[in-house]
């Protein structure tokens, strides 16, 4: 039953969202959102055209890339065992878009259409999926009444509620508790957040589960093929990954690196790759007198005793770390430490700056014994010291950073056993 608030939202939606046009002129944001979505139906049409009619159509829906992370060990799962099943992937930004338009497990990837009633219904009709999986959050009320509507049968994955967030807010928590009933199953990330589901909203269908991005990076820690020419270079050599760093963790990493009498081969992963940033992180180096090679152009002559190795292209920093004895995760002088449970897969000691509180996985890994926590140079250099100093040290903290990621698998397989079921409850009626 829709409460007042659902109610009210679905009835002024098409008046909010045509106010966007107009708006958009003056905010460029606004403006790629509606102009990527102009055509959307159009191009979706074409897409399944081509489709051969399918037995099983599952539609996830994603806000970005990294809850799309959280789907794909769940995809990849099910699509080993039922090769037929259909995946449909919508994006609400286009970053998310953009960075996985081509991805290979989907017959269709496409926006998530303004959120009325009319775009909504729409949707469904051409989609017609048997299952919404809905990540993390990212709630729009018209799609998910529609899916309902339609028979779709739906699924939250990966839930959490956030201390302070706005769903606690003693005015939209009614709003909040329609939207999450009309979910069949929700699965969330730690007891904490199944127990607010319960609790606070009344949701008997919430469980805990776990982050299915502890299985994605497992599954995605056995791929090598990115730095199969690197692995030679730096065998059986103490290796510092600086990955996903700005220039604020650059100020503290290569000072303390340079003064360190162990120093281990250095490889530096800025976060933006762009010419012009390349440009600044190559003038430093020269400026601190620091030999190094840039990845595009690495050669015979590379020394990774005496040249630090400068990655200036994208998309294979989780398997670098695979060479790393220590990792320095970016981020943590800035807005938020980058992702942790990339290199403590691999059992190697994990370290960032004091921002790191918006990354549950950071807190609990620092928990775990698997993290430390640097502030300045003089703390960074004490760190890398006691580690490069001691193997012992090294083992011990990778050893927990490992154990850490291991524990926290299985979220995988609970939530793609879920949708087996359905998927198979659907083959059985096909058959009788």
């Amino acid at each position: 039953m829709r409460g007042f608030a659902l109610k009210t939202y679905c009835f002024i939606s098409p008046v909010l969202f045509a106010a966007v046009g107009p708006f958009s002129r003056f905010n460029s944001r606004l403006r790629t959102f509606t102009a990527v979505r102009k055509k959307l139906f159009e191009e979706l049409e074409v897409k399944l055209q081509s489709l051969s009619t399918p037995s099983y159509r599952l539609w996830v829906h994603a806000a970005s890339v990294g809850e799309f992370e959280q789907a794909r060990p769940i995809i990849a799962s099910l699509q080993s065992e039922y090769p037929d099943l259909t995946v449909f992937v919508s994006f609400l930004s286009d970053s998310g878009y953009n960075a996985r338009k081509n991805f290979s497990g989907a017959s269709a990837v496409f926006y998530l259409p303004i959120d009325t009633p009319g775009n909504a219904k729409r949707l469904l009709s051409l989609l017609k999926p048997d299952l919404l999986m809905l990540m993390r959050y990212d709630f729009w009320p018209n799609h998910l009444l529609a899916a309902r509507e339609a028979g779709t049968r739906m699924i939250l994955a990966a839930a959490v509620l956030q201390e302070n967030s706005q769903y606690f807010k003693p005015l939209l928590q009614g709003f909040y508790r329609s939207l999450f009933d009309l979910f069949d199953q929700i699965y969330t990330v730690s007891a904490k957040d199944t127990r607010a589901f319960r609790e606070v909203f009344g949701c008997r269908q919430a469980e805990t589960a776990g982050d299915p991005r502890f299985d994605q990076v497992v599954l995605r820690s056995r791929n090598t093929d990115k730095i199969s020419r690197l692995k030679l270079l730096y065998e059986n050599r103490t290796v510092l990954i600086a990955g996903s760093v700005w220039p604020r963790d650059e100020a503290f990493l290569l000072p303390a690196w340079l003064r360190l009498e162990k120093r281990p081969s250095l490889i530096l992963v800025p976060h933006q790759v762009d010419p012009e940033n390349m440009q600044r992180l190559c003038r430093e180096l020269e400026n601190q007198k620091i030999s190094f090679m840039k990845a595009s152009a690495i050669d015979r002559s590379f020394d990774p005793e005496q040249q630090v190795l400068v990655i200036d292209q994208t998309g294979y920093l989780a398997e670098l770390y695979r060479l790393g004895s220590i990792a320095y995760i970016g981020g943590g002088f800035g807005v938020n430490v980058h992702n942790t449970l990339e290199p403590a897969v691999y059992g190697i000691p994990v370290l960032f700056g004091p921002r790191y509180h918006n990354s549950p996985e950071a807190r609990e890994l620092l928990l775990a014994g698997g993290a430390t926590v640097v502030h300045d140079e003089e703390s960074l250099f004490a760190v890398l010291k006691n580690l490069t100093d001691h193997c012992s040290q090294r083992k011990t903290q990778g050893a927990a950073a490992a154990a850490f990621v291991q524990k926290r698998t299985g979220a995988t397989a609970l939530i793609s056993g879920y949708i087996e079921k359905d998927y198979l409850k659907l083959k059985n009626r096909e058959i009788q």
